[in-house]
């Protein structure tokens, strides 16, 4: 068990953060920068309890991480990704994060209640750290840590060997983990391993980690593009936008930052089927595919594809990257029956970042309000939204079934 005294610092660097937040931080410097947020922390699992030195600890872990400053290497380094801006980089020499921002308490169900507001461009870098933070926290003060990291190494080692005999084949896949691994300990440990044995995997192949500092590390891709928090915001913080075409202004914007750079496009963030009238040829064409994270993910994929073909568009050409809670076996089974149709690639997260005895935790911070003005995800599938309001969530689901329901029929059936 850990107490305050014994536990070294979690967040020991700036790059400790997905790499699809540096891809938005751009595009928010460059366009959103006035933009404000609130975040607020849920843990969904119901037998899952936060005692008062959990909370004292993490708080004490979120200082730590506020302390932090971007070192020129880690700025070289963010330099040299092709489609990071220098005006970027400048801006995130002179960034840190403001423990000013944060309330955090146990004033809640759970035990612990973090809430972060100020700057877009601010709070959405909290996300990933603090998430990793309450994980390490937890997992330290209520197991023993030893035993969880035997228990974590064992079932690598057989994950990396069923991979090594072909006993699934993933085809090209990355590690999505750092949100809710067990520690930095555990994921250096997958990252590594996976990219050491990269070369005797039959048909699978690990191009990278959405872990900044890891990719750094070990020389692999830092893999990553856009969230749900950039359709919520750049389509709904707008008061006069009618959020039913939040897909529409957060495309818009992404080009307008990338162009063809840097392109898989979320779909799900106010249901697929609104996104579709939205991603049409032009959009369609300039990004490289999209992502799945919510749904049936065989529909999904099908849908994507009859919707390709009807723009007139090979869906060969166009990648369908899955990562909604994934293991091998699901991402294997969804490989074979994609791979003749389409490019496929996956994102796999805790089952590889935080695999023991123990049940992972299922934590989530997520923007609640922009600029002052409740936001909201409907998804493919109910229980993944989180909004205070509920009327607000009323409204947008209105907007969108008037949309699907009146504006002009292109949408796939």
């Amino acid at each position: 068990m850990a107490n305050e005294r014994n536990m070294s610092q979690i967040i020991t660097s700036l790059l400790s953060e997905d790499a699809y937040k540096f891809s938005m931080g751009q595009a928010i410097y460059h366009q959103f920068s006035e933009y404000k947020t609130t975040w607020t922390f849920k843990c969904r699992n119901k037998d899952v309890h936060f005692t008062k030195e959990m909370v004292e600890e993490i708080k004490r872990q979120v200082k730590l991480f506020c302390s932090l400053r971007f070192t020129e290497d880690e700025l070289s380094y963010l330099d040299k990704i092709r489609w990071i801006k220098g005006s970027y980089v400048d801006f995130l020499r002179l960034w840190h994060a403001r423990f000013e921002d944060f309330t955090i308490d146990d004033n809640a169900e759970c035990g612990l209640n973090i809430e972060a507001s100020g700057t877009w461009l601010n709070t959405s870098m909290y996300e990933i750290p603090i998430l990793a933070i309450v994980n390490e926290v937890y997992f330290r003060f209520a197991y023993d840590e030893e035993e969880l990291q035997k228990q974590f190494e064992r079932k690598l080692k057989e994950k990396i060997q069923a991979l090594v005999d072909g006993k699934y084949n993933l085809g090209n896949f990355s590690e999505f983990g750092l949100r809710r691994r067990l520690s930095l300990k555990a994921q250096d440990l997958a990252v590594r391993m996976l990219k050491e044995n990269n070369a005797s995997f039959k048909d699978s192949n690990f191009v990278g980690t959405s872990n900044v500092e890891l990719a750094k590390k070990y020389g692999v891709t830092p893999v990553g593009t856009m969230a749900h928090e950039w359709i919520m915001c750049s389509g709904q913080g707008n008061h006069k936008h009618n959020p039913a075409y939040s897909n529409w202004y957060a495309l818009d914007a992404w080009v307008k930052e990338y162009g063809v750079l840097n392109g898989t496009a979320l779909t799900d963030t106010i249901t697929t089927d609104c996104f579709l009238r939205d991603f049409q040829l032009t959009y369609a064409t300039l990004f490289s595919g999209v992502r799945h994270d919510s749904g049936d993910p065989y529909e999904w994929g099908e849908k994507m594809i009859r919707h390709y073909e009807k723009l007139g568009i090979d869906p060969k050409s166009k990648t369908l990257l899955f990562s909604d809670s994934l293991d091998f076996e699901r991402a294997s089974k969804l490989y074979e029956y994609f791979k003749d149709k389409s490019r496929v690639a996956f994102g796999i997260g805790t089952f590889i970042s935080n695999d023991t005895d123990v049940p992972a935790l299922n934590i989530v911070m997520k923007v609640t309000k922009c600029n002052g003005q409740d936001v909201a995800k409907i998804s493919d599938v109910q229980g993944k939204g989180m909004c205070k309001n509920e009327e607000y969530v009323d409204y947008l689901n209105r907007c969108i079934k008037w949309r699907l329901e009146n504006e002009g029929k292109t949408q796939l059936r």
